[in-house]
């Protein structure tokens, strides 16, 4: 099993933040977010040569820092988006997966209750994440990647979901066996092969889909998704706001690891 960080994106709305630097290597908490990811990893049970990550944007800056990664480029990142960027790495996939997007700062506990985790298709959930947009203003919630669920099983995921309704955010980061892997690999290729042009889901094509697009069109065809749980541990760094929050985010709501 291998790990995918997904990171090939610039991340514009951290303007200045980035202009020199991948997003991934915007420093939070006082280091790199993708230290803080490694090290959750590695609580997974992943040594840096099971890690594959998915670059693009300042490609060569992050592969100098970090030179005992595996590197696969997105060489079309500015023209289509997480999916996409996670598929770049499809003959890695097989024998099952741990993905994380790269702009996220997160406990290492859940990753390895992802890991141990029983389910073909495992994702993480924060449930104290309306805490974190309280006074968020670049970033409200309608942005946030929300689940239903009903017990432990994912029934739907969409930023659409009223907050009202949510069990939790989806926190970008999940698992999958080989075999919920091969399922996701085939449900991948039947929709991209089925919408050529025009739009996928929720107004976006294929190309730019997210991959909650694809989860979710797999839900809707019958798929079985679960969850684990954090309650807080969790965010992510999508604007300059979001940075200038983080201290205070992690020591208002970090559970103990």
């Amino acid at each position: 099993m291998k790990a995918i960080i997904i990171g090939a994106g610039r991340g514009s709305r951290l303007r200045h933040l980035t202009e020199e630097i991948p997003k991934t290597l915007v420093p939070v908490l006082g280091r790199p977010m993708l230290d803080g990811i490694l090290e959750a990893l590695a609580a997974g049970g992943f040594s840096r040569e099971d890690i594959i990550f998915i670059c693009g944007y300042k490609a060569e800056v992050i592969q100098a820092r970090y030179p005992d990664l595996t590197y696969i480029e997105n060489t079309r990142w500015e023209h289509n988006n997480i999916l996409a960027s996670l598929l770049c790495a499809r003959e890695h996939l097989a024998e099952g997966f741990v993905s994380t997007y790269a702009d996220i700062v997160y406990r290492p506990q859940i990753v390895a209750d992802l890991v141990r985790a029983p389910w073909d298709i495992t994702l993480a959930c924060d449930t104290d994440w309306r805490r974190r947009y309280q006074g968020r203003s670049q970033h409200p919630e309608t942005d946030a990647e929300k689940m239903r669920a009903e017990d432990r099983r994912v029934v739907e995921l969409s930023r659409r979901i009223d907050s009202e309704r949510a069990a939790g955010e989806f926190i970008g980061v999940m698992k999958l066996s080989a075999e919920g892997a091969q399922r996701f690999v085939r449900a991948h290729d039947e929709a991209k092969a089925a919408h050529p042009e025009g739009v996928f889901r929720e107004g976006r094509t294929f190309e730019k889909a997210y991959l909650i697009d694809l989860l979710q069109h797999m839900l809707e065809r019958g798929e079985v998704m679960h969850r684990v749980d954090t309650h807080g541990g969790y965010m992510e760094i999508d604007t300059v706001e979001d940075a200038s929050l983080a201290e205070s985010w992690w020591a208002g709501g970090h559970p103990a690891s």
